[in-house]
């Protein structure tokens, strides 16, 4: 082991935006019947080199140096979809710890800052066409293939959380040796 240099780690920090709403038309529960499922706001990603041809957050990307992750949730906003959601509008979700070498050495890690927002400024568009084949809204109960398993994980949890399950536990790890995140997740205090 003498002279040899170990190898670096990298903790990647990245926010996802998920943009919420009522189904078109859908109102809420009425005399004990169930509400209609909310609706997510996914991106068909292409020319990225990362999960292109999948349904991924409708906004995301990397926490710039010097910049807190509510500033890059609110820059991810504007420059994907053209929107102001303004941090009083952001809810945070959970965050995620996950590895991109499942059972590897995990030397390169990733962070990431989920978000929701109901309310923002302005109508999504597609901002970014090179990197983004198109915008929908979909039911969080019948999320489209494929979606990149790290969001699904969320977005599925989000859905049984607002179907009266659950809460998004506050922390999630993904994709290390073994680990189940049912069994891992770290529950926020009541």
């Amino acid at each position: 082991m003498v002279g040899m240099v170990p190898p670096r780690f990298a903790l990647i920090p990245a926010v996802y935006i998920l943009l919420l709403r009522e189904a078109p038309g859908a109102g809420p529960a009425s005399k004990g019947g169930p509400a209609s499922s909310p609706q997510v706001l996914l991106q068909l990603r292409r020319g990225t080199g990362f999960m292109d041809g999948y349904w991924a957050s409708g906004a995301a990307g990397h926490v710039e140096a010097g910049e807190s992750v509510v500033a890059a949730a609110v820059r991810e906003a504007r420059e994907e979809l053209g929107i102001d959601v303004g941090a009083a509008g952001l809810e945070p979700l959970t965050g995620m710890h996950r590895s991109n070498d499942v059972g590897g050495a995990a030397l390169e890690q990733r962070v990431d800052f989920f978000f929701a927002a109901r309310s923002w400024t302005g109508e999504p568009r597609i901002m970014e066409g090179t990197r983004c084949a198109g915008l929908r809204w979909f039911a969080l109960a019948d999320l489209p293939e494929p979606v990149p398993p790290h969001e699904r994980v969320v977005l599925e949890r989000l859905a049984a959380a607002l179907d009266g399950g659950a809460p998004v536990p506050a922390i999630l790890p993904f994709g290390f040796d073994g680990e189940r995140i049912e069994r891992c997740a770290v529950a926020r205090p009541r």
